[in-house]
């Protein structure tokens, strides 16, 4: 990764404007030499936080790393659990009429790719689409909660790319009876760099670029089910831990990747997640 080239996207996703907003704190996880950390953006720097455990409260070290001298990885490594929300965009159902409840499915943690580290599309998969979304991280233990309730719960957003490969998930004769890898495969999540905490999730416009075109163009506030609704909705049957995430839906109709291409997912206010696609 050249990251004398990913310095000005950063700054150009919102990083150096949400500074000035006190309110918005954007959190990492980076590496520079051996050494793993947690930091905070501010501008082109990271302040290095006294803590592996983002949801301990940490406080900053006073050591400060230039962005262009550390690598930033994917801000959660080890949720215990991803879900992901189907149809949750009417640009996505088309003319199907939304269901009545979220539609949750499970992404096996193991999926998830740091920043600038290839998607890899694994031998037989022929159908393999981009699917931008908004990331929700839990932050506070959720177990039958309220929406009200729910929100308490969220620590913050980040970007996320729940890849999918459209014949394992939908061919009507030869689909998997799960989607265990037509939305799980390894490195069919990439996340990050940035988890965005005191953010307003629900006003934020996202977009997805297949090798730098415009393919994916929608709003948060499009969302059938929103981000408390869903936390709420999945904690009445699933108990929710902090470092959880879920994927809350893509917009639109998309198209498949080839080797060699590259994909970014754009969240207004919080920055661009990119990465390249390989075959392996």
């Amino acid at each position: 990764m050249n990251r004398r080239h990913v310095l000005p996207t950063l700054l150009a996703g919102g990083f150096a404007a949400a500074q000035t907003n006190s309110k918005v704190t954007k959190y990492c996880r980076f590496q520079k030499g051996s050494r793993i950390a947690l930091g905070i953006i501010d501008g082109a720097n990271v302040r290095q936080l006294n803590s592996n455990n983002l949801f301990a409260n940490p406080s900053p070290t006073g050591t400060t790393h230039k962005l262009t001298d550390v690598k930033l990885l994917a801000p959660i490594g080890t949720p215990t659990k991803i879900l992901a929300l189907a149809g949750n965009y009417q640009s996505h159902l088309g003319a199907a009429p939304p269901r009545t409840n979220p539609e949750p499915f499970y992404k096996p943690p193991s999926c998830i790719q740091n920043p600038e580290e290839a998607i890899v599309i694994p031998p037989g998969a022929k159908d393999v689409h981009y699917e931008g979304e908004l990331v929700i991280v839990i932050g506070k233990t959720a177990r039958r909660v309220s929406v009200a309730e729910a929100k308490v719960c969220i620590f913050g957003v980040t970007r996320g790319n729940d890849v999918s490969e459209r014949i394992w998930q939908n061919d009507p004769k030869i689909k998997d009876v799960q989607w265990w890898r037509a939305k799980g495969a390894d490195t069919w999540g990439p996340i990050g760099p940035v988890i965005a905490r005191g953010i307003d999730y629900a006003n934020l416009k996202i977009q997805t670029r297949l090798n730098g075109k415009l393919v994916q163009d929608d709003h948060t506030s499009h969302l059938v089910h929103d981000c408390p609704t869903a936390v709420s909705f999945i904690s009445q049957s699933v108990t929710l831990f902090p470092g959880d995430l879920i994927f809350t839906g893509t917009s639109g109709k998309t198209m498949p990747m080839k080797a060699g291409d590259s994909v970014e997912i754009e969240i207004e206010g919080i920055g661009i997640l990119r990465n390249k696609v390989t075959a392996g």
